[in-house]
């Protein structure tokens, strides 16, 4: 695809070339600076002066004025110049002799340096040695080799050669390689190994060409009319590129290659190796690039192409919405000499412009990764949204402008689908950047913005936008939100803003009114706001509202505060019992809470909790119809209630439970008073739960003496065979179940005193010989433990005896061996180590505080 990237400017005009021979053709030329040298067919070299000048509408264009020239004699066309500005040197290839002459008077050199037989040279510009004052050039003659030169002001000194295969035709120098055009092949030697890499055929109608493109890499003219790459090491790294054919020369000025035949200069990229321009230039015989400049010669004329400037070229392929080739051509923008920050600023440009032109052809992706990549102020792409922007943000526009959209409406040109897909891309994009630095001050316009789109079409992520601390502010917030009926997330929005009164006064309207809102949670997120309010003046005001909804969730204000809320005289649990008494199943559950989550050991919250669960089963005991599981369940909560406190009034719930003949109950309770015996005759002759009963001793002897574990069991054991019990005879079973019981503990002795004298010994058998074993294990016990104290104490007496057998002389010039002071007291301490200190000096008795040493601590 085209772009103008070059114009030809006219730079020295046929009738000034030189004298009125009309047989004088250009053959080549070179400039340097201000100076321009050209090579004739009639062996002339002249020399002119040529200035650029800016014109005001933006031209450029050269004026040229002849300095002088030289005729070389020998009557053949110059084939070759090259100009060596540091010498003040021109080297000039005529009749197969390369001479120097004076850049200024074009006069030989007096050593007549000069090197013969010579077919081509070139410079090397990326000399193997860096000597400012001398230019390196390679050589191809017509014996067959190659030879390298050091050229100065006055000789020409002779490195090294190489001898090939053909001779060469043309050549091209990069450090130590040269690429060799040689009549059937392209090759690359290596000047310092002589070592010679084939690269490829050289059809008969091609025109070898080579131009040296970076360092080690080349350009050469290929069959079928390719320009192929070639890196010093005989490979291509990039794609070859199609030109045209009958090329007779090249020049490369980043990043264009540009190439001239009889009939047109033809522009193409390297970044692409696609054609760029064409520009008809009939004749042509030379062109040549020069510090940047590119100039092309005609048999008479002489042209420059005067490069278009970067951003123009990239404006004019924006406006073809080539977005992929301005980009690419912007991107190495730097490598022309411009400077990095003003490099950064336009690229950056470019990229939004880019990216408004991807976004306008609904190329999404693309776009949201270019407006990430530029840094773009997101204020740019939310003011193509009508009304997304806040209200008291008063936006301009960049000057100049980044692209030419008014709106989305614009582009979507009444579409509905082209719409949602651009409120879709703007969605997905702010949340990609929300939070990050390319939102970075604009936190306002992007929640905004976010708020609205979801309030028109994604009202589920309201919720999550306004929980995460929305930078939104509530005017144009509040309209939007009520227009789309999104009235929780307008509740939500008050909330976040401190207005907790406007809040709550929304929500109560959408669960009084016939308002459908979706989102809203319902009466559970009301309660769980009211829970965690700190305003309990507001949070008093409906109480009575929620409670009368569902009392078992309302509850849940009282039960759900923080944890580390304050005290409040307004929410003490005196207060909220009190005030919950209208509400049965609320109260339950907060004294519940109180208790067993609070765990406050205060005897008129378990009193009443106790007193509540006993009415509620006593209401249902005395309801016909209550299903057993439900008085299973009432009766359950009761009994855990009075067995796991100790705080509530046991006679008032006794007499109640007695009254209602609720003896599991009673059992409890009578076990409360320490009144086992009456506890346990309920559960034996009356609940006939020997398994229960058995429990209850357990239970009850948790954390007491054995002797009191033991009088439960005996208690439980003169229950089963209280001789006054009609039925006793049925208890015998659960009698000797509880003598076996491995867990329940006896006096053997007393066990026996109460067992009727009917009972045989093989009935017993099992309990007497685990008593027998329990006696016995235990005096065998006992024996040992009597028989190792008194080892251990006749250690002891060993043990002082020795060290009874060692005085101690304690006189007034005895010092304590840690604070180094006398004794004043009779009393001290000696280590066995012979260490003696004050008794408050010796920290540790098993370690010598002057020595560290440890003694065993069986030793006293």
């Amino acid at each position: 695809m085209s772009v103008k990237a070059f114009e030809l400017v006219p730079v020295i005009e046929r009738v000034k070339l030189m004298s009125d021979k009309a047989k004088t053709q250009i053959e080549c030329l070179d400039v340097c600076g201000k100076n321009v040298y050209i090579g004739t067919s009639d062996c002339f070299v002249v020399h002119y002066s040529i200035e650029e000048r800016l014109q005001p509408n933006g031209r450029v264009t050269f004026a040229a004025e002849k300095q002088g020239h030289k005729y070389l004699v020998v009557k053949k066309p110059v084939v070759q110049l090259r100009a060596a500005s540091a010498l003040n040197r021109i080297m000039v290839l005529c009749d197969t002799t390369l001479t120097l002459l004076n850049m200024f008077d074009l006069e030989p050199i007096v050593t007549g340096a000069k090197v013969k037989n010579v077919v081509c040279f070139c410079i090397n510009e990326n000399p193997v040695r860096t000597n400012p004052f001398s230019v390196e050039i390679c050589v191809a003659l017509k014996r067959k080799s190659i030879q390298l030169y050091t050229v100065t002001e006055d000789r020409m000194m002779h490195l090294r050669d190489v001898t090939i295969p053909e001779q060469a035709v043309t050549v091209g120098v990069d450090g130590v390689t040269v690429c060799a055009a040689l009549n059937s092949q392209y090759c690359m030697v290596n000047m310092d190994s002589s070592h010679i890499t084939d690269l490829f055929p050289i059809d008969d109608n091609v025109q070898p060409i080579i131009k040296r493109i970076s360092k080690e890499e080349f350009l050469l003219s290929g069959p079928s009319a390719l320009g192929i790459f070639a890196t010093s090491a005989g490979v291509s790294q990039r794609p070859p590129m199609q030109w045209s054919d009958g090329l007779t020369a090249v020049s490369f000025v980043h990043p264009y290659i540009v190439a001239l035949n009889d009939e047109f200069i033809t522009v193409h990229s390297i970044l692409d190796q696609q054609q760029k321009q064409a520009i008809p230039f009939m004749s042509g015989v030379y062109i040549g690039d020069f510090d940047g400049r590119i100039f092309v010669a005609s048999g008479r004329e002489i042209y420059s192409l005067v490069p278009i400037p970067f951003e123009k070229q990239i404006q004019a392929l924006l406006a073809d919405k080539r977005v992929q080739e301005a980009l690419d051509l912007a991107k190495n923008a730097n490598k022309t000499g411009m400077s990095r920050d003003k490099f950064v600023k336009m690229f950056k440009r470019i990229q939004q412009q880019a990216a408004f032109i991807e976004f306008s052809e609904k190329n999404f992706d693309e776009a949201g990764q270019l407006f990430k990549e530029s840094a773009i102020d997101v204020r740019e792409i939310i003011s193509l949204y009508p009304n997304y922007l806040p209200a008291s943000v008063n936006f301009i526009r960049s000057v100049p402008p980044l692209h030419e959209i008014a709106d989305i409406n614009q582009l979507s040109r009444s579409d509905e689908a082209a719409r949602e897909a651009f409120k879709a891309f703007l969605k997905e994009f702010l949340e990609d950047i929300r939070g990050t630095s390319l939102a970075y001050g604009y936190k306002l316009e992007v929640d905004v913005a976010l708020l609205k789109l979801y309030a028109e079409s994604w009202p589920d992520k309201l919720s999550e936008l306004l929980s995460d601390d929305p930078g939104c502010d509530l005017g144009d917030c509040i309209v939007w939100l009520e227009r789309h009926g999104r009235f929780h997330a307008l509740g939500q929005l008050y909330q976040h803003h401190g207005e907790s009164e406007k809040a709550l006064a929304v929500w109560t309207r959408l669960m009084d009114s016939n308002v459908d809102d979706p989102s809203f949670p319902g009466l559970e997120f009301i309660v769980l706001f009211l829970a965690s309010l700190t305003n309990h003046e507001l949070l008093w005001k409906y109480v009575d509202w929620v409670l009368e909804k569902d009392e078992e969730l309302g509850v849940k204000i009282f039960t759900e505060r923080p944890a580390n809320e304050p005290q409040s005289e307004r929410l003490r649990p005196e207060t909220v019992v009190d005030y919950l008494h209208r509400f049965p199943r609320a109260v339950i559950t907060y004294l519940e809470y109180l208790i067993f989550q609070r765990r406050l050991e205060k005897e008129k919250y378990h009193t009443h909790l106790a007193v509540l669960y006993l009415e509620a089963v006593i209401k249902l005991m005395d309801t016909n119809g209550t299903k057993k599981e439900e008085l299973d369940i009432a009766r359950s909560k009761l009994r855990h209630m009075l067995q796991m406190s100790n705080l509530y009034r046991v006679q008032l719930i006794l007499g109640k439970a007695k009254e209602k003949e609720m003896h599991a109950e009673c059992a409890i309770l009578y076990g409360k008073l320490e009144e086992h015996d009456k506890a346990l005759r309920i559960l034996v002759h009356k609940l006939k739960d020997f398994g229960a009963a058995e429990n209850y001793c357990q239970v009850n002897s948790r954390g007491k003496d054995p002797a009191a574990c033991k009088r439960l069991y005996h208690i439980l054991l003169s229950v089963y065979l209280d001789p006054t019990y009609e039925r006793r005879d049925t208890l015998v079973a659960p009698a000797m179940a509880l003598l076996n019981n491995a867990d329940a503990e006896f006096d053997n002795v007393k066990v026996l005193q109460l067992l009727p004298e009917s009972w045989s010994v093989g009935l017993l058998a099992q309990f007497l010989t685990r008593a027998v074993r329990t006696s016995m294990h235990e005096s065998r016990m006992t024996r040992i433990e009597r028989m190792m104290a008194r080892g251990e104490n006749l250690q002891v007496k060993q043990t002082f005896i020795e060290m009874q057998r060692d005085c101690i002389v304690m006189g007034e010039d005895r010092a304590c061996a840690v604070c180094n002071r006398a004794f004043n007291d009779p009393t001290f301490v000696r280590y066995p180590n012979g260490v003696i200190t004050h008794v408050h000096c010796a920290k540790n008795k098993y370690i010598c505080p002057v020595s560290g040493k440890l003694f065993s601590a069986g030793k006293r």
